[in-house]
C-alpha cells in the first residue's frame, strides 16, 4: 500500500479506509447527481465495504482528505488486456467537490493511479466521460489522453440481461 502524500495546500492523498466509507457514498452520490443520474446509485456503505475491504478485495479506492473531510475520490479496479498479457486500471470514479475543484485533486488523484500502474506494470489507465462533460474531457486532452474513438461502449444489464442468463 502506498504512503499518504500531503499535497501543496495541506491536504493529504490516501488509499480509502473503512471509516470513509459514509463520505465515499457521498461522493459517488454526488457524482451521480453532476452526471444527471441523481436516483441511479443503488450500492450501499456495506456493498463498498465488502468490495474495498471484504476478504478478497476486487475494487480499490484512493481519496483526498481535506480539512478533515473527503474532497475527492478515485475509485478502480483491475482490468486486463489480452493484446498486452497485462493488466490494467479501470477508473471506475473520478470525483471532486466542486468546492475543491483547480486545487489539483483530480490530478494528484490520476498521477497516484500512474504511480500504482508503473510500479505494479500495468500498462494502462482507462475510463469512461460522458460526451457533454466538456470540463472533465479539456483537462484529461491536457493530461495526453486520447479518447477510444473507434470503440463504442456497450451494457447489458436489467431484464436484458436477465433473459441473456436465461
Amino acid at each position: 500500500m502506498s504512503e499518504p502524500t500531503v499535497l501543496a495546500d495541506g491536504a493529504i492523498l490516501r488509499r480509502a479506509e473503512p471509516r470513509d466509507l459514509p463520505e465515499i457514498l457521498q461522493r459517488i452520490c454526488d457524482l451521480a447527481e453532476y452526471e444527471r443520474e441523481p436516483h441511479a446509485v443503488e450500492t450501499t456503505v456495506d456493498d463498498l465495504a465488502a468490495a474495498l475491504f471484504g476478504p478478497a478485495p476486487v475494487v480499490f479506492a484512493h481519496v483526498v482528505e481535506a480539512e478533515g473531510r473527503i474532497a475527492g475520490i478515485a475509485v478502480w479496479f483491475l482490468n486486463f488486456s489480452t493484446w498486452t498479457g497485462k493488466h490494467g486500471v479501470y477508473l471506475e470514479d473520478l470525483y471532486v467537490d466542486p468546492a475543491c475543484r483547480g486545487c489539483g485533486y483530480g490530478l494528484a488523484l490520476l498521477r497516484e493511479l500512474a504511480r500504482t500502474c508503473t510500479a505494479n506494470g500495468y500498462q494502462r489507465i482507462d475510463w469512461s466521460v460522458l460526451k457533454w462533460n466538456e470540463p472533465s474531457i479539456a483537462f484529461y486532452d491536457a493530461l495526453g489522453a486520447v479518447p477510444m474513438d473507434e470503440w463504442v461502449g456497450y451494457r447489458i444489464s436489467g431484464t436484458a440481461l436477465k433473459a441473456l442468463s436465461a
